[in-house]
């Protein structure tokens, strides 16, 4: 099996579309058809059906295109390797993160990286702690972290640091000042709108399962696509939300959000590093896993 192919082939499959897959690559059209042409006959079997102008992949095409994906990383990761004999000069470093760790965590970490190695090509790609998942399922990032619980016997989840995670709201809401120092009754949440995040978010599945371990389940909630539109939302009087405490700190000094404080509801979660089971980390990679690590133990 030649590799030029197998990396065609995969293009193909990661847009769908032999058109989309040669603008990507730099080649022809007509080049991309006849090198999966010319794969399919080298397996001895199709790999996409072709119809009513819908491309789909064959169950050997879909086998093929995650074996393909493993072997273009391990590539890259070898190019990286002979690369990092010149110290890291030259290479890239794909991270995926969720949108509070990319947000508020992340920042200062790379600046601290890319001081230590300016001819990296650092890309971050910021999502959902599912979307965060399935991009390293295909080996489209190097570096991955989230928020929520992953489970997936192919991935190797690691506790990178803690989070807490708070109620907010405006500092005129009602509850505020019923709160005092003992907190509302939990029960009260359940009367408010309750702003969310999307569904796959790690924010949201740590809050519901928090509250529903305690019975409480909101009545009326409003889902908003981040964390920053949350917080304008709740500040402008809407609702109530939980999010993660690091992301509040500018909004608390301006008193424009406050906590509030809620009996029997403390939320302690850990932010986790993913990777891969039998996957060998590139170079970059792996610096930027130390300094993970590093910033873990400060």
């Amino acid at each position: 099996m030649k590799l030029h192919l197998l990396r065609i082939f995969t293009a193909v499959a990661d847009q769908m579309s032999f058109s989309k897959a040669a603008e990507t690559l730099y080649v022809s059209q007509p080049a991309v058809s006849k090198a999966v042409r010319e794969l399919e006959n080298q397996v001895g079997q199709p790999l996409f059906e072709r119809g009513a102008g819908k491309l789909s992949l064959t169950e050997a095409g879909a086998l093929l295109a995650e074996r393909g994906r493993a072997i273009l990383a391990i590539e890259r990761t070898a190019e990286e390797d002979l690369q990092a004999l010149r110290g890291l000069q030259h290479g890239v470093l794909r991270i995926g993160a969720s949108t509070t760790i990319a947000t508020y965590l992340l920042p200062p970490l790379i600046a601290t990286f890319l001081r230590n190695y300016p001819g990296i090509d650092l890309r971050l790609t910021i999502l959902n702690t599912l979307s965060i998942v399935k991009l390293l399922l295909d080996y489209e990032i190097d570096v991955a972290l989230v928020e929520g619980p992953v489970v997936d016997e192919r991935i190797r989840s690691e506790a990178w640091r803690g989070g807490e995670m708070v109620v907010i709201a405006a500092p005129d809401h009602p509850f505020v000042l019923q709160a005092g120092h003992e907190g509302i009754p939990i029960s009260l949440l359940a009367e408010e709108v309750i702003l969310v995040r999307e569904p796959g978010s790690g924010t949201r599945e740590v809050a519901e399962q928090a509250l529903a371990e305690r019975g409480v389940r909101a009545k009326r909630t409003v889902q908003l696509g981040s964390t920053e539109a949350i917080k304008q939302a709740v500040a402008a009087g809407l609702g109530l939300a939980i999010v993660s405490k690091a992301t509040i700190p500018d909004e608390v000094a301006l008193h424009k959000l406050t906590t509030l404080r809620v009996q029997d509801l403390a939320i302690e979660r850990t932010l986790t590093r993913l990777k891969l089971v039998g996957r060998t980390l590139s170079p970059a990679a792996r610096a930027f896993d130390q300094l993970l690590t590093e910033a873990e133990e400060t």
